[in-house]
């Protein structure tokens, strides 16, 4: 890496780490040269806008064991913040700021706007069984598959919608994830497991170029 190449990369990374939490100046150089790392996979065409939607379901499949193509879509949409379809490298920082040491509540926000299908505010019945139904083992010999789905969203409003008007609001959300946990990721995996956070950070942090 030239001199020069080196000093834009540090001084890029001093000025993103005033606007992201979470990283230090050192940390968020590794993060913008396996930023540059993974462009390099790209055509140039495409690289030219930052990571596309290909490439960052990629990391999110292999890196972060995710599996589930609604989840994935939604991740990236959160991490895309100026919905332009590519992930550029303050996005790419930012989003990762969170998705591997975000705070409970910056969680909790992140995870509701997930699952806030159509961006209204709220996480709906209709909302919840379109990503229920891709959870759960079906059976064979079930009549009716939906059933089973219809039942964990009964279970999901009655558990979260604390004002009783069937849907989940955010302050809905929080209050019932603050009380418990484990229901951060109540209607999918769109977080990544402690392990795979550990694994990454080791290898992002030291060795950045090699992550794939």
């Amino acid at each position: 890496m030239s001199a020069m190449n080196r000093k834009l990369i540090q001084n890029l990374a001093e000025t993103l780490c005033k606007q992201v939490k979470h990283f230090n100046t050192v940390e968020v150089e590794c993060l913008i040269r396996l930023f540059n790392a993974l462009l390099g996979e790209q055509t140039e065409r495409k690289a030219g806008h930052g990571l596309d939607r290909l490439n960052f379901r990629h990391i999110l499949h292999n890196t972060f064991d995710m599996t589930d193509d609604m989840m994935m879509d939604r991740v990236f949409r959160a991490f895309d913040k100026d919905n332009d379809s590519y992930i550029s490298v303050k996005e790419w920082v930012e989003g990762l700021s969170l998705f591997l040491r975000g705070t409970l509540d910056e969680k909790i926000k992140y995870c509701f706007d997930v699952y806030d299908l159509n961006g209204d505010g709220y996480i709906s019945r209709e909302e919840m069984f379109h990503m229920l139904k891709d959870s759960l083992i079906r059976q064979p010999t079930e009549e009716d598959p939906d059933e089973g789905v219809k039942d964990l969203v009964d279970i999901a409003l009655k558990k979260m919608d604390h004002d009783h008007d069937g849907k989940v609001s955010y302050a809905d959300f929080k209050s019932t994830v603050r009380e418990e946990n484990l229901l951060l990721e109540a209607f999918g995996n769109c977080l990544p497991h402690l392990k795979r956070i550990q694994s990454f950070e080791q290898q992002a942090f030291q060795e950045p170029q090699e992550l794939h």
